[in-house]
């Protein structure tokens, strides 16, 4: 029963013969699998690995060296460098133990593995879906959210590699949010068919990184036409005849009997189950006394496992952490053989669920120390299998049992296989405390069904480990001890970062970025500072719009306030939301008497919207009251952005309400329905960075600076107060209120009638100018007088293309190009008042002596 060929028959011949299954391949390939059947509408066969130590009991050793052995190969791929900044990412629930040996293989590798079970107050890394599993949405939820931040190889474990889907899903989430140069996939077993085992070659030249791939064995498994709906009907005669014979699910099952669970229960809100915060919770003793009434079979042993060391990869898993563990393993492992019965010669250490690497190593550890005993290792699974008991068949017992952590999805079988009946004289089942819940001590749990078939039951507790609750969250900054605003204008949901220096030469910062060697949120631009002539264009432009710029506030205020809710929480997008944040508000109170509350937050592109501002926002406010407030569109690219960011926080905290859509003063790229116009038209405020936000920076996402439970950074130019006109544009604007009432009611009234649905036509110009000019890069686009405007004073500008006749809106634009030596090219038919084209493939080498940039 223990090894896929048993007495010359191999574990997976029953299947083979029925369906037509095959295994090509490695000659290796059939000592290290098997096979059985699942009701799965998405693929009917297992695979069932002999070495893993899921389903089928193994010697620890075996189990441990053959992720130990992949580990050791990585580390022989990789140079040293790279090992030694390299992170292991180990998928749940099969490969949580493999990941982990893996990682320990490679040396110093930091391990973390995702998981099925979300844990209240730790905000998600990210996540991603295993499409053929039955249970296929992932988590990552490290306790530090930097460990996925790193530069350096993201090793990659699962059992088998079969299609590559799960893998491919995975580094396509994490390579938007986190970039890096090297992936490694690892696997027990390389299972592509000829027609998936190109892909990872050209998804990896998709993302501009190298991936490679380890694997102990490789082949393909051959189906037939068919198979699918042939094994769902062996399934369904072995469910029939079963029933026929009274069969119980909750009882072992042997030979062709088999029962299958009702599908999980889904959207269950997930109990807080975990303790206090960087600890581990220690093993609950009241309710369940060392030797168990209720069985007198069960025994209870306390491990004395190491205050605050995890329990496994589930939050992250560090070297310093392995050191730990690897001292108090043995006076750990010498508890649990004093615990064995007198004469065990055949003991079995059963893990639970994603729990897979502690009982391994405790297996280990009591393989090497316990004489005379045969020690093995599985644990048990969500997984449902028929069980048939054949030697040609990998699944030959099953017992079944009620859920007993409390899961998310809601209660349903779980199940131990090949355990009943293998003629254990003891078992050990290792659980973490999150688990050790009446369930399982229940007359129908897994203690209760292991102690029908093996004479004694020792339980031995993991404390679960819980990370660090965040503390308070900081109240918002507010002027004039940060910006240069009044206190009541607007609170600033930021860290102070005044003190740090972050600004580099934008050329500096042009190459790192396209390079790939840094994100453009890690850094600050050097402030511009605009020469006498550029101010008094300000100037100019303030007073020719300032009324045009009045009722487009007055426009948007008054469409929120009928759509959106009448006392609404404005919260603009830092930094160029926030005086038109300013603006809506002076509204509100001009036009109705209101006093609303405003904040300023960070959003990245590619890192998402500061999770930890909307924490404090929904505890402050109903996040159903909340308006996101931007100054203008362009392609949308920020739009795009939030409404994913709000999907990933409300799958990370459970926290809802927050409508991502936008409102904007202007809406030129028809990306959002809250607008008060969708003219390209200069907006003063674009004209000039910090000194008219409030003498506010761009916002800053380090890792260094940023730690998990800290708001994004900006910084407060206190030394630039001479040359603010923050409230300045402010108070030219709100002077024209009084004049501008009439025509915003009538905007309003016909915005309020008007289809407003977003037509995207933004992105679709975008997309064009970007293939026109051969730069094929939309990020490199930056439609709009705004967005023009801040590639001539941030980025490398490679040339501006401008309306065919725009007038004095483009002033501004035609001047700073003459400053930077860029082209301005006229073009006739464009969708937008002008576009900035940042420098295609930037290096320093594209600039002159001068600075300026050379038209290539």
């Amino acid at each position: 029963m223990n090894n896929a060929v048993n007495n010359g028959v191999w574990s997976g011949s029953w299947v083979a013969e029925r369906l037509g299954v095959q295994l090509m391949g490695d000659d290796e390939l059939m000592d290290l699998l098997g096979l059985a059947l699942r009701r799965n509408p998405k693929r009917a066969h297992l695979l069932v690995s002999n070495v893993l130590g899921k389903h089928v009991p193994q010697s620890p050793s075996v189990v441990y060296g053959a992720g130990f052995a992949l580990g050791r190969r990585v580390r022989d791929l990789l140079s040293a460098d790279e090992a030694a900044g390299a992170v292991v990412l180990g998928y749940a629930e099969t490969a949580t133990g493999l990941g982990h040996s893996v990682a320990d293989g490679l040396g110093s590798a930091t391990y973390l593995h995702s998981t099925r079970r979300p844990v209240a107050g730790v905000a998600r890394a990210g996540g991603f879906e295993e499409s053929h599993s039955h249970a296929t949405s992932h988590l990552l939820l490290p306790e530090d959210p930097a460990l996925l931040a790193g530069d350096g190889p993201l090793v990659l474990v699962d059992d088998e590699f079969s299609t590559g889907n799960t893998v491919l899903n995975t580094v396509r989430d994490l390579h938007a949010r986190y970039p890096r140069r090297r992936y490694v996939v690892v696997a027990l077993v390389d299972m592509r068919s000829a027609a998936d085992a190109g892909r990872l070659e050209e998804f990896a030249r998709e993302i501009g990184a190298r991936v490679d791939l380890v694997a102990a064995a490789s082949g393909t498994v051959l189906l037939p036409q068919g198979v699918l709906e042939k094994g769902q009907e062996l399934v369904a005669r072995y469910e029939a005849e079963s029933a026929a014979r009274g069969g119980s699910s909750s009882a072992a099952e042997r030979g062709p009997v088999a029962q299958f669970p009702a599908p999980l229960k889904q959207g269950v809100a997930p109990a807080d189950l975990q303790g206090a915060r960087g600890t581990a919770r220690q093993a609950p003793t009241d309710p369940h006394p060392a030797d168990d009434r209720t069985n007198p079979h069960l025994t209870r042993i306390n491990l004395h496992w190491p205050p605050g060391l995890p329990d496994g990869g589930r939050h992250g898993f560090t070297p310093a952490h392995r050191t730990r563990l690897e001292a108090a393993l043995p006076a750990m492992a010498a508890r649990l053989a004093e615990a064995l019965p007198a004469g065990a010669r055949r003991v079995h250490v059963l893990g639970f669920e994603e729990l897979m690497y502690a009982p391994l190593r405790l297996a280990r550890e009591l393989e090497q120390i316990a004489e005379g005993v045969e020690v093995r290792y599985s644990t048990t699974t969500r997984s449902p299998v028929l069980a048939v008991d054949d030697p040609g068949y990998a699944i030959r017992t099953r017992l079944a049992f009620p859920a007993h952590d409390n899961p998310a999805d809601g209660p349903g079988e779980r199940y131990a296989y090949n355990v009943a009946g293998a003629g254990f004289d003891a078992v050990i089942a290792v659980v973490d405390s999150v688990a050790d819940t009446p369930e399982l001590h229940a007359p129908d749990g897994l203690l209760a069904q292991l102690a029908a078939h093996t004479p004694h039951v020792t339980l031995a507790v993991v404390p679960s480990y819980a990370p660090e609750r965040p503390p308070m969250l900081p109240e918002p900054l507010r002027g004039p001890a940060f910006s240069s605003y009044a206190p009541e204008e607007v609170g600033w949901l930021l860290q102070d970062l005044s003190d740090v220096t972050l600004e580099a030469p934008t050329e500096e910062r042009e190459e790192a970025i396209q390079s790939g060697g840094a994100h453009y949120a890690e850094s600050l631009p050097v402030e511009y500072q605009p020469s006498e002539q550029y101010q008094a264009l300000f100037h100019a432009a303030l007073e020719e719009s300032a009324a045009r710029l009045a009722q487009a506030a007055g426009a948007v205020t008054e469409i929120v306030l009928a759509e959106r809710s009448p006392r609404p929480v404005l919260v603009s997008l830092a930094r160029a939301g926030t005086p038109v944040g300013i603006l809506m508000r002076r509204w509100a109170q001009f036009r109705h008497g209101l006093e609303l509350p405003h904040y300023a937050v960070s959003i990245v592109r590619g890192r998402g919207i500061d999770a930890n501002a909307l924490r404090w926002l929904a505890r402050h406010h109903d996040p159903r009251d909340v308006v996101f407030v931007d100054g203008w569109t362009g392609k949308g690219a920020i739009t795009r952005e939030l409404a994913e960011a709000i999907r990933e926080f409300e799958a990370s905290d459970g926290i809802t309400g927050f409508d991502p859509e936008i409102a904007v003063l202007a809406d030129p790229g028809s990306c959002v329905r809250t607008y008060g116009t969708r003219e390209d038209y200069l907006i003063p405020s674009a004209c000039l960075n910090s000194t008219v936000s409030g003498l506010i920076s761009r916002t800053v996402l380090r890792a260094d600076l940023v730690g998990p439970y800290d708001y994004h950074g900006a910084k407060f130019y206190r030394e630039l107060v001479g040359a603010d006109v923050s409230v300045a544009f402010l108070d030219a604007v709100a002077a024209r209120f009084p004049e501008v009432v009439d025509a915003v009611e009538a905007a309003a009234k016909e915005l309020l009638s008007a289809d407003r649905a977003p037509t995207w036509e933004g992105w679709a110009a975008v997309e064009r100018i970007s293939e026109e000019y051969g730069i094929h890069d939309v990020n490199l686009v930056k439609p709009g007088v705004g967005e023009t405007t801040r590639v001539l004073l941030r980025r490398v500008p490679w040339k501006i293309l401008a309306r065919a006749g725009a007038g004095a809106d483009l002033d501004h634009v035609r001047l700073l190009a003459e400053q930077r030596g860029v082209p301005v090219e006229e073009v006739a038919e464009l969708p937008y008042t002008c576009v900035g084209l940042i420098h295609p493939k930037y290096t320093r080498g594209a600039t002159g002596a001068d600075g300026r940039a050379v038209n290539v």
